[in-house]
């Protein structure tokens, strides 16, 4: 087909489509609730569930309201906003319900198809406006309705709004199976931690090994295991500072200058920011080789990070140097394992830290460094299971979002 376009109010779109704005097309309902006093927190009869946002990503906080007193409800095929943030805009559905004031339902009219709506306003371009908008003032402003009623929605027929709306809800589900798929995988490689790293499963040849199971103060381990103190099976411990941020020469892009802020973006060739060789000369810190376990005692605790270049790293995360009876890659998967225990250990009114005594007095479950890296090696085949499967996702959520652009522009067409 020609794709030949006209000039419109909104812009060009194709022809045979329809120049609307948002509220010419849909219509926008807000929720409300009875006052507490009414809120049961378990499913009973005579009561509905009331939704919140929060609701869409956890079963924990589940609220029932008495069903005479729910004034607005939605099926689980409603499109719902989020009225307030962080974020601001999220596009819900899934849950039925009476929705609560942080939420708004969606209604489109007859002459669009509610999956084709579904996927249109969950594009780039208007969630970024929305945001843009709820910036303006120091408060949170919420959604600005009048804004999202006039932004511009060029509208097929119905037969092709549904091949795009198919289209896109083929790619939502692949994206889905994927997301359920990692976490499948991250559920079973949790698992293989906990068995591995405390020797309740081992593997061939260890597993033949006939010495049992001896007592210890961190419970039953087998009788070649030990257990040990971090700190009396590391070579050294460094840290790291900060260079004067006042001056120009300390900053710049040779060296990578890693915080705290790095382990939750985590690439292990990349950090936020970057300081000069002079820079690390004044921040009372040393190159940290590649390789190396870097951990944080303020702050994110226990969690632990490897990079693949060398790094700085400044005054809240420490690098640990093991000696040749622990593997590097071996500590770091049992501080994965271990990091929340790690984090309950630190201390602190406002931001949590844990003392280098503390760090150091830790104890954990020691194999051979033969069983370690048999272990490690099969805990690395599981991440690199996984990081595949993320590589994957990422990329097939760019291409929805290509296909976004182009099917609801009219760039492209399937009809």
């Amino acid at each position: 087909m020609k794709n030949e376009t006209y000039q419109t109010d909104i812009g060009r779109i194709p022809v045979g489509w329809v120049p609307y704005r948002v509220g010419e097309l849909v219509s926008f309902s807000g929720g409300s609730q009875p006052d507490k006093s009414t809120f049961k927190f378990r499913p009973s009869k005579g009561y509905i569930r009331l939704i919140q946002i929060r609701d869409y990503k956890t079963d924990k906080y589940e609220t029932y309201i008495p069903e005479v007193l729910a004034r607005k409800t939605c099926g689980e095929h409603d499109v719902m906003i989020g009225r307030y943030g962080p974020p601001i805009f999220q596009i819900l559905r899934g849950i039925k319900g009476a929705y609560n004031v942080a939420l708004i339902k969606a209604i489109p009219s007859d002459k669009v198809d509610a999956e084709f709506f579904y996927h249109f306003i969950r594009n780039e371009n208007l969630y970024g406006l929305m945001e843009s908008l709820s910036r303006r003032s120091s408060g949170q402003t919420g959604v600005e309705l009048s804004a999202l009623r006039e932004y511009p929605l060029p509208l097929p027929k119905k037969k092709e709004q549904i091949a795009i709306a198919n289209a896109l809800s083929d790619v939502d589900a692949l994206i889905a199976s994927l997301e359920s798929l990692i976490t499948k995988k991250r559920a079973i490689k949790t698992a293989a931690m906990q068995q591995l790293l405390t020797g309740k499963k081992r593997l061939p040849p260890f597993d033949k090994t006939h010495t049992g199971y001896k007592q210890t103060e961190l419970g039953e381990i087998p009788g070649d295991w030990s257990v040990v103190k971090l700190g009396n099976v590391l070579e050294r411990i460094i840290g790291g500072g900060t260079p004067g941020r006042s001056n120009p020469a300390y900053w710049g892009d040779e060296i990578p200058w890693v915080t705290v802020k790095d382990f939750a973006t985590f690439d292990p060739e990349l950090s936020q920011e970057y300081i000069t060789k002079i820079g690390l000369q004044n921040s009372s810190s040393n190159l940290v080789p590649e390789g190396t376990l870097i951990t944080s005692t303020r702050m994110a605790l226990g969690k632990a990070v490897i990079y693949d270049v060398p790094v700085a790293i400044n005054q809240d995360l420490k690098a640990l140097f093991p000696k040749k009876i622990v593997s590097t890659k071996f500590l770091y998967y049992w501080f994965e394992d271990n990091a929340e225990i790690i984090d309950e250990m630190g201390s602190g009114s406002t931001v949590k830290g844990l003392s280098l005594s503390d760090l150091k007095s830790i104890e954990f479950r020691l194999p051979s460094i033969e069983e370690q890296t048999a272990i490690t090696k099969v805990l690395d085949g599981m991440d690199k299971d996984i990081g595949s499967l993320e590589r994957r996702l990422t990329k097939t959520q760019q291409l929805k979002q290509g296909m976004m652009q182009e099917l609801l522009t009219g760039k492209t067409r399937l009809v």
